[in-house]
């Protein structure tokens, strides 16, 4: 029988003035009970309206209804048909925007926590499973895949699935990318991360480190040497910048270069051999989860100020709820509906502040939210030793420069049809290198559609 409570179980997790002083995940998880209380608020919906708003189209009812049993092997079973990232998903995907905001429990109360359902179920696999992935029979074709991202990662493991031999390509020295570069640990802990790409290694996949592709070797060197098609999943990794005086100052970073300072290289752990600067007051322009993931990290350096600014108010905030409410707890500060037009320094060229220019709103833009409209005579000068911008990011050129016949848009997207084919035959492409930067469960749906173009591009080469 159903549990027809109309709210979902909380989340578990560290206390705010004992986590932000602490890179440990934030959410410890439910337990088997506190899972299976909540996988029982199921109604297991004939018409499955939360299958169709997952970009990956996990059977959510059907995981839900053996969670709610105590079988969370069946359970994981379920979601890993679908899903190569399971425990990654659980932790980072924006479900309150896609599966939980279709989920018939929420027109009357909460919606289910799939999400967190999803997360526990499994870590328990992970936990407690000792049996490894089984190679399927190879098939005797080959797919090089460029970028172990999650679109990278998702198109891998389903074409091995289906017994292509599958070469990752990824140009930094751990596989994993904007999972391991850009969330912090956190968020999304990177033995997680590693414990997912282990079961794709063990499924048969490659993964050849520090590879970059276009450097090494071009997508066409990469036909000759045998490869039948290649994905493109490098991700949006080229951070943007606002154009304003003082960008060049010392203490002016960008957040992708923040970030993975200290998520892939540990920077904040004693005796790391990569430095990172610990500023006392902090500026973070944007309101992403990017940017909530530097404010946090900031304080977590030690930062005795840190502030978001953002030019747009409250209701326009891009980040998930659930992070900025964390980042709120945590101290971070929000000065909304103020934009940056200048940073300040010293002679030595390093921050010393940030003038800013109080904003309002008017018309919604093409994006759908106000516009924002600068304030005349409203400037004013926050003290400052770092700035971080976290205004988007773009992808890489790399590829499309050393590639013929690959369209890109005008802001260096490449072009692909809805099944992720692109203007040169026989190279597909999917996420951030297609769309900029957006969120992980799209990466990986986005890699799932291309391997299916994949498999029928080969097969139709083949008869």
């Amino acid at each position: 029988m159903p549990n027809m409570s109309k709210t979902k179980n909380p989340m578990p997790h560290q206390e705010a003035s004992v986590r932000r002083n602490n890179f440990l995940e934030v959410a410890t998880g439910y337990t088997a009970e506190i899972a299976i209380d909540e996988a029982q608020r199921c109604l297991n919906c004939k018409n499955k309206p939360c299958v169709n708003s997952c970009p990956v189209h996990i059977d959510i009812p059907s995981f839900l209804c053996r969670a709610a049993e105590g079988d969370f092997e069946g359970a994981y079973a379920v979601i890993a048909a679908s899903s190569s990232l399971p425990a990654v998903c659980g932790r980072v995907c924006p479900q309150e925007t896609q599966c939980e905001s279709t989920c018939t429990r929420g027109i009357k109360g909460e919606a289910v926590a799939i999400g967190r359902v999803e997360r526990f179920v499994a870590d328990y696999h992970n936990e407690n499973s000792t049996a490894a992935p089984s190679p399927v029979q190879p098939s005797g074709h080959r797919v090089a895949i460029v970028g172990s991202g999650p679109a990278g990662l998702t198109c891998a493991g389903d074409l091995a699935r289906l017994g292509y031999s599958v070469t990752v390509f990824e140009a930094l020295h751990v596989a994993g990318g904007v999972l391991v570069y850009g969330i912090p640990e956190f968020r999304l802990p990177k033995s997680i991360v590693s414990r997912e790409i282990d079961s794709l290694k063990a499924m048969g996949v490659t993964i050849e480190t520090n590879s970059v592709v276009g450097r090494i070797a071009s997508i066409d060197e990469l036909f000759e040497e045998g490869f039948e098609a290649v994905f493109i999943g490098s991700g949006a990794g080229l951070p943007r910048f606002m154009n304003i005086p003082g960008e060049n100052l010392n203490g002016v970073s960008s957040a992708n270069e923040f970030l993975t300072r200290i998520n892939l290289m540990k920077a904040y752990q004693e005796g790391s051999s990569t430095p990172v600067m610990h500023p006392k007051k902090v500026a973070v322009v944007g309101g992403g989860n990017v940017a909530m993931d530097a404010a946090r990290c900031a304080l977590r350096l030690g930062a005795e100020e840190v502030s978001i600014v953002y030019r747009r108010g409250e209701e326009e905030l891009p980040a998930r709820a659930e992070e900025i409410a964390h980042a709120r707890e945590e101290g971070v500060v929000f000065r909304l509906l103020c934009n940056p037009v200048e940073i300040l320094g010293n002679e030595k060229g390093e921050v010393t502040g940030m003038k800013c220019i109080k904003m309002g709103l008017g018309e919604p833009d093409a994006s759908g939210r106000r516009r924002p409209i600068e304030i005349e005579g409203s400037e004013f000068v926050l003290e400052l030793d770092c700035v971080i911008m976290a205004i988007g990011t773009s992808p890489n050129p790399l590829i499309k420069n050393t590639t013929a016949g690959l369209d890109v848009t005008r802001h260096g997207g490449i072009v692909t049809d809805e099944g992720g084919a692109t203007t040169r035959e026989g190279v597909f492409a999917g996420g951030d290198a297609v769309t900029g930067a957006a969120t992980v469960i799209l990466a990986m749906g986005a890699g799932k559609t291309a391997a299916k173009s994949i498999d029928e591009y080969i097969k139709s080469k083949a008869n």
